[in-house]
This record gives structure tokens, sequence and C-alpha cells, in this order.
């Protein structure tokens, strides 16, 4: 397809991303199959992690930062007994232990990994290392061309709860449930649990349930194809020209569910479009306004579409990003 045949498709559609796919990769096929203009996605899975993947099509991907932000489920497997280059079980061996931690001990350290947490990173992940991705230097270093890469320093995350799954079912693995914010790393949380109850461990499966308001009960999903060296994404081909797209695509406002949400006038909503400032003028938008405080991000409506996201200052709304639709 053509760019001049590229379509204007807006909203969002929720993957179940099968092992051994890229994010990007997953991405670009959605986007070729819908001919939508622009597409993004909020929150990387790795290759070898399963699960949800949301993926905004046109004017949702200026919402993919608050997508990012939501909550996130993920079901972990854990397998004890060595620690791997990658925390998964890509890596090579790094590290062996002949300890298997039972139920109990698993039971009782948990509640140290649940609340405001400080974690290290993963050498394999995608922070910036002096303008080069972690990631790209570990790998160099495996392949014997260039040094390790630095340590990475902890950093703050939020694990809301860890639950187990069917405890003492094998001594060599460990399932968990775990809610979490953004930005923590499930390898890591592999690892460091591992040490803690004196033994090494990796991730052995990953699978991720829920981002924000995105679940796999709205997921479509990826299915192989033998010999093809891309994934194809099942049915998908023709969503574009069906009826049955719309069964599939989520509105743009999915993702802004936790966003405060106002209603404007036609006229409000016009001057918002422009770039303009606007003071409501209705009295119960006022002390609305008042409430929500300085800085409050809100999703700006007229009816039921959404005009911009906007943020209250000084009594008034100002437009941060417009949406053309």
């Amino acid at each position: 397809m053509g760019r001049a045949e590229r379509r204007a498709i807006h909203g969002w559609i929720v993957l179940d991303k099968p092992l051994g796919l890229t994010s990007t990769a997953a991405v670009a096929r959605v986007r070729r199959l819908t001919g939508a203009a622009k597409a993004g996605h909020g929150g990387t899975l790795d290759p070898l992690a399963t699960g949800v993947l949301p993926v905004a099509l046109g004017e949702a991907t200026k919402t993919v930062g608050f997508a990012m932000t939501g909550a996130k489920t993920y079901r972990l497997r854990i397998a004890w007994g060595e620690e791997r280059s990658t925390d998964d079980r890509e890596g090579a061996v790094t590290a062996s232990s002949p300890v298997r931690p039972s139920p109990d001990a698993i039971a009782a350290m948990l509640p140290r990994f649940v609340g405001d947490i400080l974690q290290v990173p993963p050498a394999f992940s995608a922070i910036k290392v002096a303008g080069r991705r972690s990631y790209d230097l570990a790998r160099a270093h495996s392949a014997g061309r260039g040094a390790a890469p630095p340590d990475l320093p902890a950093r703050p995350a939020r694990i809301d709860a860890i639950r187990p799954l069917d405890p003492g079912a094998s001594e060599d693995e460990a399932e968990f449930e775990v809610d979490c914010g953004k930005g923590v790393y499930m390898r890591s949380l592999a690892r460091d649990l591992a040490r803690a109850l004196g033994t090494c461990g990796h991730v052995a499966a990953l699978r991720r349930t829920r981002v924000g308001p995105f679940d796999l009960s709205q997921a479509v999903r990826l299915e192989p194809e033998t010999g093809d060296s891309e994934i194809p994404l099942d049915n998908m081909g023709d969503l574009c020209d069906k009826p049955a797209l719309i069964a599939h695509l989520l509105p743009v406002v999915t993702a802004l569910d936790d966003i405060p949400a106002l209603a404007l006038t036609e006229a409000e909503a016009e001057r918002l479009r422009h770039g303009g400032t606007v003071s409501p003028a209705a009295a119960d938008l006022v002390r609305r306004l008042a409430a929500l405080g300085e800085g409050t991000v809100v999703s700006a409506l007229q009816g039921d579409r959404l005009v911009a996201l906007a943020e209250v200052r000084d009594g008034s709304i100002r437009p941060m990003r417009v949406m053309n639709l």
C-alpha cells in the first residue's frame, strides 16, 4: 500500500503478541494491514514475552503516554537454579545454584518486593549509557567486540502486588501474578527475588495480561504461520474493509479512562481546536476546574468527540495535544 493510500484510522487495537515477535514488528504489521497513516504502541514487550500490546492508530498515538503510565499485570514464571546474562531464558548461564526455595520461603520473601522499591535494570535493556542503548553494549560484549557495559544504577519502581500461582507445583519453577506500575522490569524481579532466596533465577516465561484499561478480553490474536519469517495477524487483513473493524478498533479515549473529562460548548471546543485558551463561563465548570487544581490534565470533549488533551491553568484550560478527529 503506497503512502498516498494511507487512511485516517484513529483508535486502539489490542494485540495478543505472540512469542518471538518484537513489538516494533507487530506495530508495523498492523499499520501495513490497516493502512493507518500513523501507528505506535503503549508499552514494549520483549520478543520472549507474550500478551497485551496496545497499538495506537492515527490520533490515538497522541495518547500513548497515558497508556504507558497505566498499571500493568503480568504472569511471570521464574526458573530457579540458573542466572543468565539477559535475565531470561535467551541468555547464557552466568551462575548456578542447587538451592530450590520452598513455597513458604518464597511467601515470606515476597513482601520485601512489594511497594516502592529500588530496582537495577537488566544489562539487556533500552536504557541509554553514554548515548548508546545498554542492550547494544551488552550484545557487543557477549560477541567479544567490547568491554562489559557499566553497571546500571538502581531506579525507583512500584510493585503493587505479587501473588503466587499454584505454589509447590514444581520445585524448579514458580509462577506469579504481578501488578505493577510503569518501568518495572520483570527480569530484574526474577533475578533479585532468586538472589534474596539464596539461589539463582531467570524469567522462564512472561505474559502481560493488562495495560491500563486494555486487557486480553479485547485482544486480537497473532498466530504464527509455518514457513513465514513474519508472523501474520489472524483475520486482520480484511478488517480495514469490513464492519468487523469496529469490533476491534477501540476509541481514542479508551487510553484516557483515568483522565478527568470536561464537556465543552461548541464555541469553547472550536477555540481549543485552534490552540486558544478557554475560560469557561458556566459556573459548574468553573467550580470543577478549581477543584481539579493547577496542572491537572483533562480530556476536553464536545459531546462524545475528543477535542484535545488540555491542562488546567489559572482557572482556564490550555491545549496540550489537539485531536484532529
